[in-house]
């Protein structure tokens, strides 16, 4: 039997019941992730993939010029 997920909203979503939110569950070597408002649907990641993509995110590696 698999333990259950603890799911939490993102605090950018205002903390409200809506279903416009980013929702992560962690477990020990992965991370999930799902839309609110279709919970059904889970994407996993494993948690060193993900933290290179955040990193590339937030120094600006993924910017286009348009």
């Amino acid at each position: 039997m698999t333990d259950a997920l603890l799911w939490q909203k993102s605090s950018f979503s205002g903390g409200g019941d809506g279903n416009t939110c980013i929702e992560l569950a962690a477990a020990p070597d992965h991370i999930h992730l799902r839309e609110s408002e279709a919970p059904t649907t889970e994407l996993t990641t494993a948690t060193t993939p993900l933290g290179h993509l955040i990193r590339g995110l937030k120094s600006g590696q993924f910017r286009t010029t348009g």
